[in-house]
């Protein structure tokens, strides 16, 4: 692969968004959409997804999804390759969070994130890799967080969840670059979405979700392997992560509620 910038010109190119029913994934595909992209968008909800396509016709093409059904995930890519054409930018953005407590641990619920955030993105990847690979051609971009950095009391299934996909991708990423398919991780912070809206706590340096595509934007122009934003959460939880063990259970211990 060279060492070019991605031109992500858009013009009649193809993308597959997952998650695109509401925050990040919508707005990442309205701004696609309106940079010229043909854009497939799947969600469990197809009605919101029909209401985005409402908004952009001949520019947004629904392609409702479980990303946590194997067989259906693999027969969306290849529906939206046969409808549209080959996939050139695929970002799956499709996941949950649930706070969790030792309190009332529940490994049901462990398994649950981990499906949807985690297994449910290999059923996507599934649907894309092969073809990408045998045209040596194509980009992927999997929507993980900065709280896979860390373990944060109360986000312990979700932060194991999004560090598995920072984890797997930089597993991926030498492969893929071997074959000329360009792979990304995207780590935001805290980004106001319907999910972040059910939040009872303090979110630090939290953005809009047109701050997050803009961000989302400029990294996929750019030769960075990771998209992380914005940037003084990206500081803080680095920092983080780089203290002392015993540093950081200090500074960890005050996030526990009593």
């Amino acid at each position: 692969m060279t060492d070019t910038p991605a031109s992500l010109s858009g013009e009649g190119e193809v993308a597959w968004i997952t998650g695109a029913s509401s925050g990040i994934g919508r707005a990442v595909a309205i701004r696609l959409a309106d940079e010229g992209w043909r854009v497939a968008v799947s969600a469990r909800n197809a009605e919101k997804l029909a209401q985005l396509q409402a908004e952009l016709p001949g520019r947004i093409f629904p392609f409702p999804l479980d990303v946590t059904d194997r067989a259906a995930a693999v027969a969306t890519g290849a529906a939206i390759r046969n409808s549209l054409g080959p996939i050139d930018l695929a970002l799956f953005s499709a996941g949950s969070y649930k706070r969790d407590s030792v309190t009332q641990f529940d490994s049901g619920a462990l398994a649950d994130t981990f499906m949807l955030n985690v297994i449910g993105t290999g059923h996507t990847l599934e649907a894309v890799i092969p073809d990408m690979v045998t045209r040596r051609h194509g980009e992927i971009a999997v929507v993980a967080s900065v709280a896979g950095y860390v373990g944060l009391p109360g986000g312990g299934f979700y932060g194991a969840s999004k560090a598995a996909l920072n984890t797997l991708c930089e597993a991926l990423y030498p492969e893929l670059e071997r074959e000329d398919v360009r792979l990304r991780i995207i780590n935001p912070g805290f980004v106001d979405t319907p999910l972040t809206q059910k939040n009872d706590f303090p979110m630090p340096f939290l953005i809009s979700v047109d701050e997050a595509a803009d961000a989302i934007i400029k990294g996929l122009k750019s030769n960075r392997f990771e998209i992380i934003f914005p940037w003084k959460m990206a500081l803080s939880i680095k920092t983080l992560r780089a203290l002392p063990r015993s540093l950081r259970f200090m500074i960890t211990r005050r996030m526990v509620r009593r």
